[in-house]
């Protein structure tokens, strides 16, 4: 954010005043992180800024930090804004000096600043003087422009102190309100553990009598855990929400208990050569290369990346042939098996899947959960599977269940969803899509198509169900369907206009609810959604018609459940109004309660007159709800595809050649 504040007030005549709050990302910095952090991504920044625009505006960047870091430092420490202002005075002495000094050590460099001068004054005399009124404006540029160029030293001076003094003052109020504004998120690493000199050993790992309570609640999240995973097993460890998990991963993974002992030979060495792996649920946020075979070695030693055989570990995984596709192209599952290559690649001794199948079809999940309980007999380590799914945890070794954070001998047993389907009429067709192509940074060498002539037509009321395997382009379908992504070739239509001239009216729920709540509150957030006119009582009727007692307007959005976040946005979405709802994987993550719960949620939408377009793996839950299934296969549906035509040559956009429009799916 920095660089582009920087760059563009450079470049772009009358966008100075940007800089003006060009500290405010680097102060965010200064106040979150030790200071190495800061003056790291000063140094790359100020790298950036040099190659996109020159030599003086990567040295006003270099200011820009020197100020960012006062202020977000002054505010982390509780100081005010004189304490800042007299910091900045200080840095902007030594600033104006540097600026003044490199004038008279370098005369081309003074000649071209007093030509720019002259040529600006000069240009403006010129158009004043076109008007007789304004002559004498031309005359006081001229005779201010030459005073400037006899007193060039004391003006660059002073401007560059009072700009470094302004600047903070805007900065310090703007970064303040930043920084409430986000108070209320979290910052803590889950995963954060105290050093550990000791060699990196992290099996055979016992816990005795082990409990963990989070800072701030009144329970513990574990307790009484008696558990020993040694080399050369496949433990399943299987709970329904809230049971306690993935805080047995994080134990496992190196965080100390509050109660009990964790015993191991070594360290965990959690991400390092020979340690601990962990594999999250959501594998987006382990995803850091831009193509797949640079994300499989990513933060490895070159040394030791040169030795690891991607193209073997990727046709271990299931994902031969993938090394150069880039990684935002992948679907949810096709990540999940490249987070599971990554973690191989570092030899762990003990590799941790926290729900590492949730976001996978039906095939790739018994895939996946093959490839892991093989992985002992091939490689000197362990594995533990985290899951809600018991047919997961056939093929392990040894099956640890948790409830309410103890271990059981058995999971109590959930009700399925009622078969809820209904034969009343449908309406009018209301979304309807026509030869619908879609292809990734097209014209590019990372062209990836996706969809290949979707013909679909949904009528008002319907609940469809959209099914398919990983990749075979479900979410594209989605976002188009939202009107989010304009498809390569052919139409989505929503009421005869193409979807994307009429964006909201078609809501998307994401597969991962948390990432669209944006709101402290969650009446804030259905409110927002909903429009200024949006009061109590409409918040109200939202939460009603989700089955979420009206209490919870007032709960914080970091306190929610995955099952209650997915039914804040349906809240939201019913809010808002649209004609039609399209939900992405609305059952992933959810353990068999929260499945049965939102399939009734669904229902009931469905017969209050909404349109639903819902999008899964679970065939067998989502069809009590649905009125008609639709497969999607390799991007087509089979019973209506056609031939392929050729898509239309792509018309250049900037960024296209550098593949930079792709990466949403």
């Amino acid at each position: 954010m920095t660089v582009g504040l920087i760059t563009v007030g450079a470049v772009v005549p009358f966008a100075a005043a940007l800089q003006m709050v060009a500290a405010v990302p680097l102060g965010m910095i200064a106040h979150r992180y030790r200071l190495r952090a800061l003056a790291t991504a000063s140094v790359a920044a100020a790298l950036v800024t040099f190659v996109a625009a020159g030599v003086a505006p990567a040295v006003g960047l270099a200011a820009t930090a020197t100020l960012g870091g006062i202020i977000g430092i002054v505010k982390r420490r509780g100081g005010g804004l004189f304490t800042v202002l007299g910091l900045a005075t200080l840095t902007g002495v030594v600033w104006a000096a540097f600026s003044v000094g490199m004038l008279f050590l370098f005369a081309p460099l003074r000649e071209l600043f007093f030509d720019t001068i002259r040529n600006t004054s000069r240009g403006l005399a010129n158009l004043t003087a076109r008007q007789p009124w304004s002559e004498a404006v031309g005359r006081w540029i001229a005779d201010g422009a030459d005073l400037v160029l006899r007193w060039w030293w004391l003006f660059i001076g002073v401007s560059v102190l009072a700009g470094m003094l302004a600047a903070a003052a805007l900065s310090w109020y703007v970064l303040g309100e930043v920084l409430e504004r986000l108070a209320w998120l979290p910052s803590r690493d889950r995963l954060d553990a105290p050093p550990d000199d000791r060699p990196i050993a992290p099996l055979p790992v016992t816990l005795h009598g082990v409990a963990y309570r989070y800072p701030g609640a009144t329970a513990d999240a574990l307790h009484g855990i008696d558990l020993t995973v040694a080399e050369g097993e496949f433990v399943a460890v299987v709970g329904h929400n809230g049971s306690g998990k993935s805080t047995l991963t994080r134990l496992l993974a190196g965080r100390p208990p509050t109660a009990g002992a964790v015993s191991r030979p070594g360290s965990a060495g959690l991400g390092h050569l020979g340690g601990t792996a962990l594999v999250l649920q959501r594998p987006e946020s382990q995803t850091l290369g831009v193509l797949v075979a640079d994300d499989v070695v990513w933060g490895l030693s070159a040394e030791r990346a040169a030795e690891v055989d991607v193209d073997a570990l990727l046709t271990e995984v299931g994902l031969a042939g993938f090394g150069e596709r880039e990684t935002a192209a992948l679907s949810g599952g096709q990540q999940q098996r490249l987070a599971v290559a990554a973690a191989l690649a570092r030899r762990p001794a003990l590799l941790i899947a926290d729900e590492a199948t949730s976001m996978i079809d039906p095939q790739g999940r018994r895939e996946l959960v093959a490839l892991l309980g093989g992985l002992p007999k091939r490689h000197p380590m362990a594995v533990v599977l985290v899951t809600h799914h018991e047919a997961d945890a056939a093929a392990a070794d040894r099956v640890v269940h948790l409830a309410d954070g103890r271990t059981v001998e058995h999971l109590p047993s959930w009700r399925r969803p009622a078969d809820d389907r209904r034969s009343a009429p449908m309406g009018r067709p209301v979304l309807e899509l026509r030869d619908v192509r879609h292809t990734y940074n097209r014209g590019t060498p990372w062209e990836a198509p996706a969809l290949h002539g979707i013909d679909l037509t949904v009528r008002r009321g319907e609940a469809l169900l959209v099914v398919g395997g990983n990749g075979s382009g479900k979410s594209t379908l989605a976002w188009i369907m939202a009107g989010l992504v304009e498809p390569s070739a052919g139409r989505c239509d929503l009421a005869g206009k193409p979807v994307s001239k009429q964006i909201g009216r078609v809501a998307l729920a994401f597969q991962h609810s948390r990432l669209q709540l944006q709101r402290q509150r969650v009446g804030e957030e259905i409110a927002d959604w909903g429009g200024r006119a949006t009061g109590s009582g409409a918040v109200g009727q939202a939460l009603d018609a989700v089955g979420l007692d009206r209490a919870m307007a007032a709960r914080s959005i970091e306190e929610l459940s995955g099952g209650q976040a997915k039914r804040v946005v349906l809240a939201a979405i019913v809010a808002s109004g649209p004609q039609v709802v399209v939900l992405d994987e609305p059952l992933a993550g959810l353990d068999p309660q929260g499945r049965a719960d939102i399939v009734e949620l669904l229902a009931r939408l469905r017969d209050a007159g909404h349109t639903l377009i819902v999008i899964s793996h679970d065939v067998d839950d989502m069809a009590a709800v649905c009125d008609r299934t639709v497969h999607l296969e390799q991007g087509r549906i089979p019973e209506t595809a056609h031939d392929p035509v050729p898509e239309p040559a792509p018309r250049f956009r900037p960024g296209t050649a550098l593949g930079l429009d792709g990466g949403q799916r």
